[in-house]
């Protein structure tokens, strides 16, 4: 939808909250990175308020919370240790907003609306929050809830009354905004989706020569003339590798020299036992972390991607990614696939070992048409989904709860 023009052109001064150890090299972090750096080029001013753990990257304004000497590692999902962190990074804003003097604040998770909700009071100024999936649904997801238990009961409610604090919200896809507008009953007018975008200029199919795609395939061992099935990502079970480890045995029995080459951390132990179980290791391979910077020389080694996400709620950044390289996508069959591919990518049913396994498959029989359909899928990130389209967007929204911003000194 299109938002009316307040008729400010002014910069805005913008504290961005974000409750994690920005940045590292997965989820939240690209989107938090790549709003950033899509309003700075607009020419506003973003400071970022995060955990102490992570690493400065694009020249972004970084300010960190206080540490704690026994936690010096990157936590991913929920924890235990983000109450603290949580805790710290709150000390942290209040100590911040005399200095930053923010027209508003821009709060990413629900650890950071809440946080944010507190600042936004104190000093007066509005608060955006930018949605990124359910907070109960994604302890849920990684095991730090039961779903029948009280705690679950508490951070529902608390849930439900952090996404009523914001004055806009933004989420990454239409479902998620389905989700706020009908379980926790936020104003239609108030939720704007900008969904999850990319740089087509650094994610292309070219992003490597044929030369330099040979020599990073030797790297890992792979066969110049080999196919090869890309996942890019969380190495968690909600992400579907388990999935994606069981369906590579079909897969090879039919074409025994296809490579799963599944980047990411954490557990590459746990999913190398799970693929010599299955009798898959041979062509499973699990390298570990890949940084952010070198996603796109990476994705350019496959010939068919990889998003055998479960979650039903949070968004899935990485289809772009496939998508902008031009890489013919298997999925499973989630609001938010569909939303991305439209009837370009081919999705299984959600949990479908056998399903996933056909689609690859499906693929890998004819390359002509999997390559056309990896062509129309960058075209649609084309229309759609690039941060030039969604950096305006979100000035947009700043424009609407905040039209008067004192602009940036």
């Amino acid at each position: 939808m299109t938002l009316r023009q307040p008729g400010s052109t002014s910069p805005y001064n913008v504290l961005m909250l974000a409750p994690t150890m920005f940045f590292a090299d997965y989820g939240a972090h690209v989107r938090i990175l790549e709003e950033a750096t899509s309003l700075r080029d607009l020419g506003h001013r973003v400071t970022i308020l995060a955990y102490p753990n992570g690493r400065d990257i694009a020249g972004l304004h970084v300010e960190r919370c206080w540490g704690v000497p026994f936690n010096y590692r990157i936590i991913v999902g929920s924890s235990r240790h983000k109450f603290y962190l949580d805790a710290m990074l709150g000390l942290k804003g209040l100590q911040a907003m005399p200095a930053i003097r923010p027209d508003l604040i821009h709060a990413h998770l629900h650890e950071g609306a809440l946080i944010g909700a507190v600042l936004s009071r104190l000093w007066r100024v509005p608060l955006v929050f930018d949605f990124q999936g359910s907070l109960t649904c994604e302890m849920i997801d990684h095991h730090f809830l039961s779903p029948d238990g009280a705690a679950h009961k508490f951070f529902r409610w608390l849930e439900e009354r952090i996404d009523q604090f914001p004055d806009a919200v933004i989420t990454s896809s239409h479902n998620a905004a389905q989700l706020l507008e009908g379980a926790f009953g936020r104003t239609k007018g108030e939720v704007h989706t900008i969904a999850d975008c990319v740089n087509p200029d650094t994610f292309r199919p070219d992003a490597v020569t044929a030369r330099e795609r040979a020599a990073l395939r030797a790297q890992f061992g792979i066969p110049a003339d080999a196919q090869v099935v890309v996942y890019l990502g969380i190495l968690q079970d909600y992400q579907g590798i388990p999935h994606l480890i069981r369906a590579a045995k079909p897969v090879l029995e039919h074409f025994p020299d296809t490579y799963f080459l599944i980047m990411g951390f954490p557990n590459q132990a746990r999913y190398a036992a799970l693929a010599e179980e299955v009798g898959v290791a041979h062509r499973v391979l699990l390298p570990g972390r890949v940084p952010h910077e070198e996603t796109p020389r990476h994705l350019a080694l496959g010939d068919i991607a990889a998003a055998p996400k479960l979650s039903a709620t949070e968004g899935a950044a990485k289809l772009l990614y496939y998508m902008s390289t031009a890489l013919p996508i298997v999925a499973f069959d989630t609001p938010v696939s569909r939303e991305y591919l439209g009837d370009l990518g081919l999705c299984a049913e959600p949990g479908s070992v056998e399903g996933l396994a056909d689609d690859i498959l499906a693929l890998l029989a004819d390359p002509h048409a999997a390559r056309d359909r990896g062509r129309a899928l960058r075209g649609r990130v084309l229309d759609r989904y690039t941060w030039a389209q969604g950096g305006q967007r979100i000035t947009e929204i700043y424009q609407k709860v905040c039209p008067h911003p004192r602009g940036v000194l």
